[in-house]
């Protein structure tokens, strides 16, 4: 069972702050195979690991309670993550009964930092130094390299991971990063042609030239993972991120969604609808990035003020006649977006909601809900994500 806010212990003061981050019930990105036997201690780690990092401070009682680990693999397990620093003894829990009171447990979550990387910025290359719980600490950026030039955005981003880690002030857990185009699991990008790279290995390079464990994946797999783990976010649902670009980060099933091309979600150059369109930068008409980017809408409203409800209005329209499809064929239960509140909230979201149920399944897709998301900072948050999921075993 779960330790509830009302029977969550008391700690003491060094370590209550600490502890004060817990995120509600654990919802770890599922596997899809069975554990085999010589896996079987990995998955139990990520097990302990993941019930901590959600549930907070517990004794090793209530962590095999909770985990349905026996007392004596529990034992074990938090005694090699002590020693590996990992974990931290935080004090006793108050107790009105006999008995010695219990040691509390949890993620020493101030022991290590974690940097992330968001190069899908307009002029800049943003970073921060973020704790374990996703808050960012420290941010640095750097300007974005005027031309699509490959080697100058990759000196750039390694000379913002070095300033960040010089930043920190604890050891760095390791680097995530999320970035624009398609991205093999492996980190290598497979086109990014706003940053210039085309097969580069870029998370290789980066982890032998800094010599930490670095993640690269695409910047809306990134903040998929933010609205995930510490987000609102339902187990089946799509993000679009609307920024420089349009792309979009898809889970189902609590599973990321990568695609055989590691390229679900790329639905920025989906052309929508038969009627032409703006022309979008690949060379198309009417793509849904050339409607829908913040460039545009911004640039369309500049130059006609009083067409805005209108420009608005059709950008909602586009953006769901677009998502119809992905929607009834996933069972998605809601579409959360990422972009400017000024332009996102209100006319564009109601008009994308009317457009969704009119083309879906009357009486099936009517509770799909299309919201924008509260966070900011989504991807430098999902870089957390990525890297306490790869080092930890969290999600």
């Amino acid at each position: 069972m779960s330790v509830s806010d009302e029977t969550r212990p008391t700690m003491s003061s060094d370590h209550a702050g600490a502890s004060a981050h817990a995120f509600g019930p654990g919802r770890n990105l599922r596997s899809r195979s069975k554990v085999l036997p010589e896996h079987a201690r990995g998955h139990n780690r990520a097990l302990v690991l993941q019930t901590l990092y959600h549930a907070g401070a517990m004794s090793r009682a209530d962590l095999s309670r909770e985990t349905g680990l026996t007392r004596v693999t529990i034992s074990d397990l938090v005694a090699e993550f002590i020693a590996d620093g990992i974990v931290v003894e935080i004090g006793v829990r108050e107790s009105v009964g006999p008995g010695k009171p219990p040691i509390l447990i949890d993620i020493d979550r101030v022991g290590h930092q974690i940097v992330g990387l968001d190069l899908s910025g307009t002029s800049a290359f943003v970073g921060a130094v973020l704790s374990l719980d996703g808050e960012v600490l420290e941010r640095r950026e750097v300007a974005r390299p005027d031309a699509a030039d490959g080697e100058a955005a990759y000196a750039a981003t390694l000379e913002l991971v070095r300033t960040l880690v010089a930043a920190a002030t604890q050891p760095v857990l390791g680097i995530g990063i999320g970035t624009p185009g398609v991205v093999r699991p492996d980190g290598v990008v497979l086109s990014s042609p706003n940053l210039g790279w085309a097969q580069v290995p870029v998370e290789a390079k980066l982890s032998a030239d800094v010599d930490l464990p670095v993640l690269v994946r695409n910047d809306a797999n990134a903040a998929v993972l933010a609205e995930y783990t510490f987000g609102d976010a339902r187990t089946d649902f799509m993000l679009i991120k609307i920024g420089r670009g349009v792309g979009a980060g898809l889970i189902t099933g609590s599973q990321p969604l990568l695609g055989s091309r590691f390229a679900a979600g790329e639905i920025g150059h989906v052309v929508v609808g038969t009627d032409g369109g703006p022309r979008c930068a690949c060379g198309k008409d009417g793509c849904l990035e050339a409607w829908l980017s913040v460039s545009r809408l911004r640039a369309a409203i500049g130059a006609d003020p009083a067409a805005r409800d209108e420009i608005l209005r059709d950008a909602g329209t586009r953006m769901a006649v677009g998502i119809a499809p992905i929607v009834a064929a996933l069972d998605l239960a809601e579409v959360v977006l990422s972009g400017p509140a000024d332009l996102l909230d209100g006319i564009l979201i109601d008009a994308a909601l009317d457009t969704l149920r009119a083309r879906t399944l009357e009486g099936v897709f009517e509770d799909v809900q299309i919201r924008r998301t509260a966070q900011d900072d989504i991807v430098l948050r999902g870089a957390a994500v990525m890297v306490l999921s790869s080092q930890l075993g969290v999600s």
